[in-house]
């Protein structure tokens, strides 16, 4: 029989939970048959795309990632051609990863796949209750990055 949950919190921690095992909102798992990019690599695009060029130190700090995870994971976009290394545009020793042209036409791909299945998931709530549990995303969100320091930018 189920325990019962007794805080509000425990009922985040169960749904959550539940969250991570769809492929439409987390990428977990490896390529979803109908993804065109990995999780790390949609993440790591993302990043580069808000933020701009990242040197390997400034990658690592941002997902606290170590050296090896992080350069594999640099390794596999560049070797795609979805992100190339450049000289510091600020003159900055470091050389820096910035997304290519194909990487932002990927990425936006893949955005608009995610959409168009949030669109069908979320097709009869109202736009009201998908703009609050976006804001409650966005929250929940910005909250967790305050706790382990790493702000996340948005557009």
């Amino acid at each position: 029989m189920p325990r019962p949950r007794s805080r509000p919190t425990e009922e985040v921690e169960y749904e959550q939970m539940l969250l991570g095992r769809h492929s439409l909102a987390d990428h977990r798992g490896g390529r979803h048959k109908y993804a065109l990019l990995d999780r790390s690599a949609y993440i790591l695009l993302s990043r580069l795309r808000v933020q701009g060029p990242m040197s390997n130190g400034e990658l690592s700090d941002a997902f606290g990632l170590d050296a090896s995870t992080l350069n594999r994971q640099t390794a596999a976009v560049t070797r795609a051609g979805l992100a190339e290394r450049i000289p510091d545009p600020d003159g900055g020793m470091a050389r820096k990863f910035r997304i290519t042209g194909e990487g932002t036409q990927l990425l936006d791909a893949e955005r608009e796949r995610v959409v168009r299945s949030l669109d069908q998931v979320m097709h009869d709530w109202p736009d009201d209750d998908i703009a609050a549990f976006a804001g409650y995303l966005k929250r929940f969100n910005s909250s967790i990055e305050q706790l382990s320091r790493r702000p996340w930018p948005r557009p």
